[in-house]
């Protein structure tokens, strides 16, 4: 018994470091810090989010606000979680030898006391990147907030919008713009599929963005534009794993597949596959 707690110590330990230190290569497959965006079991609970991120082979996570916990404790976990919460959570990522890596796409405003609250949980649950999709009077607090916690914001882009022109996330040249001159740590959450979505091209936003990318949400997309198993769609996700090892990405690369939604599981794990094999293969 007494090796057993001490063992769940070390795990314990070892699975929660400080949000400025790398992901380790434990919980990467072929250099890649590779898992699911939680969002992916959206129909199920966090816990089951975990279950079955474990089930696919992931080794990662990236939570998102608002998903209930568990089918005993079916209350909302998100930054604003109390830490009896935080602390059920990490337990269970211990369980299944995850991380939590990510976090969003969450709200990142102006107000400081706000966006304060979601660093502070952030560096609570060990996360390295906060993935938001800010306005642009928020950049001068998400900065302050970065240094202070040394921790990475990824600017994440849903696709363009023809009745919003106001809406220039989807575009890397404006995510460019935003963070170029900015803390190094503040950079783009890369969405393949919201690229493609847009009309653009995920290899050629990557090289626009080229050192400023600090996450990414993975997705390949078929020919009716929804998620796919990896190489199997138009993204090129080999390319696209070229291009960040390349640019020496070494930031949380989340699976957030959004289609089949009760029954993803087996299509999520090929994708796992198909980075555990990219190597191999010479993609």
């Amino acid at each position: 018994m007494r090796l057993c707690a001490a063992f769940a110590t070390l795990v314990f330990t070892a699975t929660f470091l400080t949000a400025a230190e790398p992901i380790p290569a434990s919980n990467r497959i072929n250099g890649v810090a590779i898992g699911c965006q939680a969002y992916s079991f959206r129909l199920f609970t966090l816990y089951e989010a975990i279950e079955k991120t474990a089930q696919a082979g992931g080794r990662v996570i990236e939570f998102y606000p608002g998903q209930k916990l568990s089918a005993d404790e079916p209350v909302a976990f998100s930054h604003s979680a109390p830490v009896e919460l935080r602390a059920k959570v990490k337990e269970k990522l211990a369980k299944h030898g995850l991380m939590v890596v990510a976090y969003g796409v969450v709200g990142l405003p102006k107000n400081e006391a706000e966006s304060r609250k979601v660093f502070e949980f952030a560096k609570d649950m060990g996360i390295r990147v906060i993935n938001s999709e800010p306005s642009a009077d928020a950049f001068d607090t998400i900065e302050k907030l970065v240094k202070e916690f040394d921790i990475k914001v990824g600017i994440h882009n849903h696709p363009k919008r023809a009745n919003d022109p106001n809406y220039k996330h989807w575009d890397p040249n404006w995510v460019l713009d935003q963070v170029k001159s900015r803390d190094s740590r503040m950079g783009a959450c890369a969405d393949t599929g919201h690229w493609i979505r847009s009309g653009l091209n995920p290899v050629d936003c990557l090289k626009i963005l080229e050192g400023r990318v600090v996450s990414s949400h993975l997705k390949d997309l078929g020919e009716k534009k929804h998620d796919v198993p990896f190489g199997t769609g138009t993204a090129d996700i080999s390319a696209v794993l070229k291009e960040f090892a390349r640019q020496k990405m070494d930031g949380p690369v989340s699976i957030e597949y959004e289609h089949n939604w009760e029954k993803s599981l087996p299509e999520i794990t090929a994708c796992i596959n198909f980075v555990k094999g990219w190597k191999v293969s010479g993609n």
